[in-house]
């Protein structure tokens, strides 16, 4: 058994963005992420890296366009305000079709909100980030080990299908410690014949541009993305069921609300109440494909979210709207649990799933 590490979450992501051959890193402290920041101040200039605080979530997201440019592995991280400000960033990544990782360990808002643990910043993510017509990948951890292992999932597909990835973590996977493993295997970085690394005078230049004024060409550049898009979403959705076999009724929940859920789903069967999880690890692509196989067999569906009701829309899409789908939730930096989750569960129950 490889051995384990006591990290944070924040840590973790961090560490398994160097093994993952991160070597370029631009950030802004913000709470509750700023650890990040911090760890890679302190490893990067030890491993022949760059960190840099740049002067503003803007500024760093710029400087990650320029070394996804360049055709190297490169990550900031934020937290949902700076996320926002990042917004006009990653839509000239998906416009230049440039690879990265975007970390958001998100906290309560809007505005400025509040420093404690939130997951409302799912409709920003899944939706684009920024304008136009573009998707991001986004993976949502539920525990420090996933924290890294998405991580270098996170680089390994932005490369693949060159675009960004982000790390969609809540407050509290950043901040709290568990054993970590860091032994895991790592595609290398493939070959970018697009990059801007000079031409040697041996081949034509490189541009890297999301500026396109002519319409039909803009159209089939877009069209051409979303094809892309459709590939993922065939091959690289990702999902946990806990107990969903027999199932009546089923919980769907990400990082923190499905560590609680489970607690709850373990004591609501002991009570004889068959009732299961399905946790989406891809927020986007959303494992559309398990929800629409349990709508066969449950009694209705409940979401249970940090934020007032985001993913529940995309749990009605996936299902078909063919059973209720309720909501069980806390916001502000609040979380629900194991308790408020379990009467959410007993409440179904008694109602035979009907809304």
């Amino acid at each position: 058994m490889a051995d384990k590490v006591l990290m944070k979450g924040n840590e973790a992501i961090a560490e398994a963005a160097i093994i993952a051959g991160c070597r370029h890193y631009f950030g802004y402290p913000i709470t509750p992420q700023t650890e990040i920041a911090a760890y890679m101040a302190k490893r990067m200039p030890k491993i022949g890296g760059t960190f840099l605080q740049a002067e503003s979530e803007i500024a760093a997201i710029n400087m990650v366009y320029g070394v996804a440019a360049a055709g190297l592995r490169v990550m900031t991280s934020s937290s949902s305000p700076g996320i926002s400000l990042k917004g006009e960033g990653l839509s000239y990544l998906a416009g230049s079709d440039l690879p990265s990782l975007v970390v958001n360990v998100q906290r309560g808002g809007p505005g400025l909100g509040g420093i404690q643990p939130s997951q409302s910043d799912y409709f920003q993510a899944t939706r684009g980030g920024g304008h136009g017509d573009f998707r991001m990948i986004v993976l949502a951890p539920a525990s420090v080990q996933e924290m890294a292992e998405l991580t270098v999932r996170g680089f390994e597909l932005a490369d693949k299908y060159r675009m960004t990835s982000m790390i969609l973590a809540d407050g509290t996977m950043g901040q709290m410690m568990e054993p970590v493993a860091l032994d895991f295997d790592v595609a290398p970085a493939p070959e970018k014949p697009w990059a801007t690394t000079g031409t040697g005078l041996k081949r034509a230049h490189n541009i890297v541009n999301s500026l396109s004024l002519v319409p039909e060409e803009l159209e089939q550049l877009n069209i051409a993305r979303f094809e892309r898009y459709k590939q993922i979403e065939e091959n690289e959705t990702l999902y946990e069921e806990y107990m969903m076999d027999d199932a009546e009724i089923a919980i769907a929940a990400f990082g923190i609300a499905a560590r609680v859920a489970k607690n709850a789903i373990v004591e609501a069967r002991k009570m004889g109440i068959k009732v299961g999880m399905i946790r989406p690890i891809t927020l986007w692509p959303f494992p559309k494909a398990p929800f629409k196989k349990a709508a066969e067999h449950v009694k209705q569906f409940i979401s249970v979210e940090l934020s007032m009701g985001q993913m529940i829309e995309d749990v009605k899409l996936a299902s078909e709207c063919r059973v209720p789908v309720t909501l069980c939730n806390r916001v502000g930096g609040m979380i629900p649990s194991p308790e408020q989750v379990l009467e959410s569960i007993k409440e179904a129950a008694k109602n035979g799933g009907n809304d």
